[in-house]
């Protein structure tokens, strides 16, 4: 069935923001923020209610939250994009567990703030169940609930669910099993994105939209509209950091596309599951990820668009009509009772993915530039850990915060063209291969394996 041509559900479905002025000339201020997503508006929220002395100004070339923060999944998750094991690396094994029981408080903190603030973001903490639909996912859930066991983490953080304890929560086609976490709540992306806008703003911050930043120099952030000289600057770009001076090799942009049904009846419904929203995905390798909406659409989303050459970002590459159809496609296999559902939005928008695959959160004290990005799709969450660990870096509190393994992680550059983009989209399309293998031969994929340390 067809798709309209509005760009996105959530643009669609929240309440219209009111325009805020672009930089009217040059501006002194102790704090400039580059970027209105996520990133950029929990470091001011929470610099603003630290110390609401502090001038700050958060500066955005189109309008807040009209990157990734407006445009994903809405999954607010506990999950972190680099491993356990990997953070041990970066720090230690208690170092590694405590990030991710931060990642785990995170989840709640949000829904703190939104209640605290009268967001109305559709917040609904149900869990994620995490569907095995084969011997192979099957076996990789269980293996990631023996790890989580082996790092300590009980029935309360990841449980295994056998097949009719899965269908309980989500009766798709081909159930054997699932893994389940509390640790995630659904949001409406756009309603808490603007509403965050607002909540800034109120404590006398100054966000400027339609203000392209050129350079981040110590001291001077160069805009089409004027200078900003501060004595602290933080970088909140993600997928569009490769667009800085300086940074081309920094973040690959890598798109994610999604597709919402009409709303569903409750008969429906009743076929399906996700009676408390939860969040959904499945132990595939090539990412799916889906959300029960608060008016009853199924939004559903995954992996498989190209990376474009030069991390290049483009309007025109948020529709690839090709992926649109194979979502659509994943979806009626997984629920064939959605067949004949129209669907009725379909877009896109480019993620931050670093070279170790590991976000990561730091202030170089000599230039005093602060950064935060790299969530590969994770940043619902984590950002308001970032905003929260950089309020503590910028006013120099020494905090378990700034302890984190994450903190001041530099990941190295990606290679240059066109090595990145052969590895890149080789990574993409060796994930839909793996699938295809394990669908064969009933045995975990040697195209995975063979192409893990691309992907961290």
């Amino acid at each position: 069935m067809g798709c309209s041509l509005s760009p996105s559900l959530w643009a669609d479905t929240a309440p219209a923001a009111p325009p805020r002025p672009p930089l009217a000339g040059d501006l002194e201020v102790d704090v400039a923020v580059v970027g209105a997503g996520y990133t950029g508006l929990w470091t001011a929220y929470y610099l603003a209610e630290a110390d609401p002395s502090l001038r700050i100004a958060v500066l955005e070339a189109e309008v807040a939250g009209f990157g990734a923060s407006g445009r994903n999944g809405g999954w607010c998750s506990a999950l972190f994009p680099a491993s356990l094991s990997s953070l041990a690396e970066l720090g230690s094994r208690e170092s590694a567990l405590a990030q991710h029981a931060a990642m785990r408080a995170t989840v709640d903190e949000v829904g703190r703030v939104l209640a605290q603030e009268g967001i109305d973001a559709h917040w609904a903490k149900g869990g994620n169940v995490t569907l095995a639909r084969s011997p192979t996912q099957l076996a990789r859930a269980r293996a990631e609930v023996e790890d989580a066991r082996a790092w300590g983490r009980d029935e309360d953080d990841l449980r295994l669910l056998d097949a009719e304890a899965a269908r309980g929560l989500l009766a798709a086609t081909g159930v054997a099993g699932a893994t389940y976490t509390p640790d995630c709540a659904v949001v409406h992306p756009m309603r808490l994105v603007r509403g965050l806008a607002e909540a800034v703003i109120a404590r006398g911050v100054r966000l400027h939209e339609h203000t392209p930043v050129r350079s981040i120099e110590p001291g001077r952030v160069s805009t089409d509209r004027g200078v900003v000289r501060a004595a602290t600057t933080i970088r909140a770009t993600e997928g569009y950091t490769a667009t800085l001076p300086g940074h081309r090799r920094t973040v690959a942009p890598v798109y994610s596309l999604v597709i919402a049904t009409e709303p569903l009846a409750g008969d429906v419904w009743d076929q399906i599951g996700l009676r408390r929203r939860e969040t959904f995905a499945d132990h595939r390798h090539l990412i799916i990820y889906g959300q029960r909406t608060e008016d009853d659409r199924l939004v559903f989303g995954g992996r498989g668009a190209p990376y474009h050459f030069g991390s290049r970002i483009r309007p025109g590459f948020d529709r690839d009509d090709r992926v649109f159809g194979k979502l659509r496609e994943t979806l009626v296999e997984l629920f064939p009772v959605l067949e004949r559902t129209r669907i009725t939005h379909s877009w896109g928008g480019a993620l931050g993915v670093t070279r170790d695959w590991c976000a990561s959160v730091g202030l170089d004290p000599a230039t005093r530039i602060g950064w935060a990005g790299g969530y590969v799709g994770d940043g619902v969450s984590t950002t308001n850990l970032a905003g929260r660990t950089l309020r503590d870096l910028v006013l120099g509190r020494d905090t378990d915060l700034t302890r984190l393994p994450w903190v001041n992680h530099r990941s190295r550059s990606w290679e240059p063209e066109p090595l990145r983009w052969l590895g890149v989209n080789a990574a993409l399309h060796a994930m839909t291969w793996a699938d295809h293998e394990e669908r064969m031969t009933n045995r975990p994929s040697v195209v995975a394996r063979l192409v893990s340390p691309l992907l961290g």
